[in-house]
């Protein structure tokens, strides 16, 4: 009961991180440590957002350009892909190896349409490697911590400023993880506190722009990706439940993605605010083979402008899943449905440019666990 249930867990609290504060995809989490004995993992996940807005304002003007016009669906959909491998290296020492696709973006304006932004995209990828080591304690206390190496490429196209893109090459970045646990087995309980370092990426970008004449300008970019801090709790309440959930806060207010040559005061992407976001669920164990479980996210709003290239504040979101178990393997399924909370982006005057509400996504995700 006790490793199907925390399959379920660990499923709902990856396919909710779908359109969390910034460009949280994942939500870093390294509950792999934590399985008993020898065991590797693969998950899968796809992520279905539809988020539109509407012009600001009653008549067009450097600020408003296009009131009153839809921007039609400005979010692709996206995969995410992971897998961990575990094992005990002695009766206290265990070692994880964990790839994750951490943060992401996926934005692509209709062509097709009289909205300002249209033909805009921007894409960013990520992917981490992370290795952790555990000691476990007498106590039931446990440390760990362990060496991040990630990933990140980017690249833009912004018609609406001055024709503005810009591509950038594949910059690597180590950071680093520290955390404790305490588990109780008898009752399914651990609480385990994660701190996540910054990983600082140097680009090499090339921009062009009206500005640039429409010359390919090469030129460097420093971007830093967000240190965080997750708190992963379960425990039985109750003969085959369990309740379990996830708070984990990301220091977005210092991530900012600002080329040389983008013509704007302000840069290409930053966040006014941290996000803090939680998730809580529950749970039951149908007999020896099925087990089922529900749960519900919230991230509140932090207000103010949005950027064009993210035109989303704060959610609120539901999962429901199931885990099978047979003999070594476990194979955990879920769907998120995500109420993606409203806002307004901003060109210029502090004005609205357009008003985004009533948005939403849907995630599925799959995972395929082996103990050996």
């Amino acid at each position: 009961m006790k490793h199907q249930l925390t399959a379920l867990g660990v499923l709902a609290l990856t396919t909710t991180a779908a359109f969390s504060g910034g460009i949280d995809r994942s939500g870093q989490s390294i509950l792999a440590i934590f399985e008993k004995g020898n065991y590797a993992e693969l998950s899968f996940g796809h992520v279905t957002p539809d988020v539109s807005g509407v012009g600001a304002g009653t008549a067009p003007n450097p600020a408003q350009p296009t009131p009153g016009q839809s921007s039609g669906n400005m979010a692709e959909a996206y995969n995410q892909m992971g897998l961990a491998v575990k094992t005990d290296l002695n009766d206290s020492l265990s070692f994880a190896l964990i790839m994750d696709q951490p943060f992401g973006a996926n934005v692509s304006y209709p062509a097709g349409s009289t909205y300002y932004a249209r033909g805009s995209t921007a894409t960013l990828k990520t992917t981490a490697l992370t290795g952790v080591l555990k000691y476990t304690l007498p106590s039931n206390v446990s440390v760990y911590g362990g060496l991040r190496y990630e990933t990140m490429s980017a690249e833009a196209s912004i018609p609406f400023v001055a024709s503005y893109t810009v591509e950038s090459d594949t910059s690597s970045g180590v950071g680093y993880l520290v955390g404790v646990a305490y588990e109780k087995p008898e009752i399914a309980l651990r609480v385990a506190l994660t701190y996540n370092s910054k990983i600082t990426h140097d680009f090499n970008t090339v921009e062009s722009s009206l500005l640039t004449g429409g010359l390919p300008v090469t030129g460097t970019t420093s971007v830093d990706a967000p240190q965080s801090v997750n708190l992963e709790f379960q425990s039985g309440v109750a003969k085959d439940t369990l309740v379990f959930g996830s708070i984990r806060w990301v220091d977005w207010s210092s991530f900012v993605i600002d080329p040389t040559n983008y013509p704007p005061a302000s840069a290409l992407v930053s966040y006014d605010s941290d996000t803090i976001t939680y998730s809580i669920g529950v749970g039951r164990r149908l007999n020896e083979n099925w087990a089922v479980a529900a749960s519900v996210g919230y991230e509140a709003p932090t207000g103010g402008f949005s950027s064009n290239l993210g035109p989303t504040d704060g959610k609120t979101s539901i999962t429901l899943g199931a885990t099978y178990t047979k003999d070594n393997m476990k194979i955990t399924g879920g769907v998120s449905y995500v109420s993606i909370g409203d806002a307004q982006t901003t060109l210029a005057a502090g004005l609205p440019a357009a008003n985004f509400e009533g948005n939403h996504a849907v995630g599925v995700g799959i995972k395929v666990g082996f103990t050996f």
